[in-house]
């Protein structure tokens, strides 16, 4: 009977373990989509211009100052400096835990048990022995004094915590490509912010210069009032215009004060004013862009880079969750003193204690939280690798937008320039052609406005191209 009983458990435990044994099957990723050879606006073969740095791709002596202090003091930047640490340390934890666990225990206590009970009725039989002498005797409130070491070790985890020290060494890698990412926005960021400051001062020069040829007119055509030759209405048309330009440069120096502020928040300091260099159109442009080859971006673009580290971490994950469902092999030892009586506390070898237990659990009733766990990380292995897809297919796309931005903004400003050069010969002509009397002062106020809204247009023009060569070497990874 008692053998029987013995089989059925020793087989209902075998059959718990072999169904621990198996193993949920591996996350199957579907194909990568290729990358193209070339970029479809350029059989561009060279180095791309993403490889150069920063000190070199810039040559405004100012800017390079202010992206060495926001690299230096941008709170952005600190915060991810922070997550690398926290990433470091988690490194460490995964090292540690392929080592066995060893600690110190110091403990005290008293119990009592009950007179009708096994340990009770047998420590009362037990002090009644002649052969136990009286500093052997167990007291009926009983203390208990240990002081020793305790170990656990997990010897055989098929591989899951190698799995695990893995993952964080990739996670940790990915952090690092997360402050690069960080630098390389910051590095577009202020730069363009500075361009905005640069492009609204040659924008306040313009509307100066413009004011300047306004109040010319208003005296001018005042005078001509006096001598009868201009009416009360072209006066007041002439000086509606010039109150119209100096509201234009209040507004522009307001826009001045805002983009100030924000680039020194970007330089993580207080507000103060900005040193910087001449207008935007006495600015050359930075180096010619070279795309190189698409394959290229997968490894100088952070944010690629960045989600490739953690596609590998999260495969690593999910063998971590698969190997879940198998056994575990601990060990767990002790080795110490202990005594009822603190006095014995350290006799040895009398008050030598140890233990050693090895035991194998496999898990059983908790599969469905194994399970579970399992496939929400597959979920997010998955989910990584279409994000890592679409970011490689987004970097591809801004490379060839910002290439073709980089054209137009260059015919634009070719022909914005033409345009300007036109409309100050049109003033000039008005001007003339009013005064002998052949043209009205509304040709010549719109010949004004009309010249005005070409200039800083103009300068516009010249911003933005200045932003689409910052912005495609950003796209290209270029900036840490």
């Amino acid at each position: 009977m008692y053998r029987l009983r013995y089989k059925f458990i020793i087989t209902l435990l075998s059959g718990g373990v072999l169904l621990g044994c198996k193993l949920a099957p591996p996350v199957k990723t579907p194909d990568a989509i290729p990358m193209p050879s070339s970029f479809v606006t350029t059989k561009d073969t060279t180095k791309s211009s993403g490889e150069i740095p920063w000190k070199k791709f810039f040559d405004d002596p100012h800017l390079l100052k202010l992206l060495e202090e926001g690299i230096a003091n941008n709170l952005d930047l600190k915060v991810a400096l922070q997550r690398i640490e926290q990433s470091r340390a988690y490194l460490k934890i995964s090292k540690g835990m392929l080592l066995p666990s060893i600690g110190i225990n110091a403990a005290a206590g008293q119990r009592k048990f009950g007179e009708y009970t096994m340990d009770g009725i047998g420590n009362f039989d037990t002090n009644f022995s002649t052969n136990l002498p009286n500093d052997k005797k167990v007291p009926e409130h009983l203390p208990d004094y240990y002081v020793g070491l305790q170990s656990s070790w997990e010897v055989f985890a098929w591989g899951k915590l190698q799995n695990q020290k893995k993952s964080a060494a990739l996670k940790y890698l990915a952090t690092e490509k997360g402050r690069h990412l960080v630098v390389t926005s910051l590095v577009a960021e202020i730069a363009k912010t500075y361009y905005d400051l640069i492009a609204l001062d040659n924008e306040l020069k313009i509307i100066r210069e413009n004011s300047t040829l306004q109040q010319t007119a208003v005296d001018l055509v005042s005078v001509q009032k006096e001598a009868g030759r201009a009416t009360e209405l072209a006066v007041k048309q002439f000086t509606a215009q010039l109150l119209n330009t100096k509201s234009l440069e209040a507004q522009k120096r307001q826009l001045v004060v805002q983009n100030e502020n924000k680039l020194n928040l970007l330089l993580g300091r207080f507000p103060q004013p900005v040193e910087r260099g001449n207008p935007i159109l006495d600015q050359p442009l930075p180096l010619d862009m070279r795309a190189g080859v698409p394959s290229e971006l997968l490894t100088r673009r952070p944010d690629i880079a960045q989600a490739e580290l953690s596609l590998r971490a999260a495969k690593l994950d999910v063998d971590v969750a698969r190997a879940a469902f198998l056994p575990s092999f601990v060990i767990s030892s002790s080795l110490g003193l202990q005594s009822f009586r603190s006095e014995k506390l350290f006799s040895t070898p009398g008050a030598v204690a140890y233990s050693v237990f090895g035991g194998i659990t496999s898990p059983l009733f908790n599969r469905h939280i194994i399970r579970g766990n399992y496939k929400q990380i597959s979920a997010e292995q998955l989910s990584l690798f279409y994000e890592y897809q679409k970011l490689v297919i987004n970097g591809y796309q801004e490379t060839v937008t910002g290439l073709q931005r980089i054209e137009n903004m260059r015919s634009a400003a070719t022909f914005k320039q033409q345009e300007v050069n036109i409309l100050r010969e049109a003033v000039a002509t008005s001007n003339d052609l009013y005064l002998a009397g052949l043209a009205s002062y509304l040709e010549v106020i719109m010949a004004q406005k009309n010249v005005l809204e070409a200039e800083l247009q103009l300068a516009e023009t010249r911003k933005e191209q200045f932003y689409s060569v910052i912005d495609l070497y950003r796209t290209l990874g270029g900036g840490w």
